[in-house]
């Protein structure tokens, strides 16, 4: 097939001319892509007692020590109904503590516990062992996660 035809052909498919395959469908990739992601991180994860959302905020908690529970919930992109018991069992499990904002009380900071920041050192490892198991050069990796943000804030300006 000449370069000609194949992009007319992918024009004809995006505009719905032609039966879509699921091969074919980004969305589906990058579901697939997250799936396959999580079932790398799950044994290692299972180890330090997280979750992947867990960990997601425990990362941002690493990252800047005390956030209050909006600025988690708009950095990791999590609504108050999923962010808020992600939350809880992290406090049961003693990685992080609750304190209202004395300058505003309707503020909840979120606060590493000294078991919290116990677990940044048990979990550095993760970071490396993960992208040594993507399969890819360390080139093609940044340039993927850079593509890749480049489609979620193209994506994120859409939905707003």
């Amino acid at each position: 097939m000449s370069k000609m035809t194949k992009i007319q052909s992918q024009d004809d498919a995006l505009a719905g001319n032609m039966n879509i395959k699921i091969s074919d469908m980004l969305c589906f990739a990058l579901y697939s892509a997250s799936r396959a992601a999580m079932d790398i991180y799950r044994p290692l994860l299972d180890e330090l007692g997280l979750t992947y959302p867990q960990y997601l905020v425990m990362i941002v908690l690493w990252e800047h020590e005390t956030c209050s529970v909006k600025e988690i919930g708009q950095i990791l992109h999590l609504d108050s109904g999923t962010l808020s018991p992600l939350l809880k069992r992290l406090e049961v499990a003693g990685f992080i503590s609750r304190r209202r904002r004395s300058s505003d009380e309707r503020v909840v900071d979120i606060i590493l516990t000294d078991a919290g920041h116990e677990l940044k050192i048990q979990a550095g490892r993760v970071p490396e062992q993960i992208r040594c198991q993507y399969g890819v050069e360390f080139d093609e990796y940044i340039e993927l996660l850079g593509r890749l943000k480049k489609l979620t804030d193209h994506l994120s300006t859409l939905n707003r």
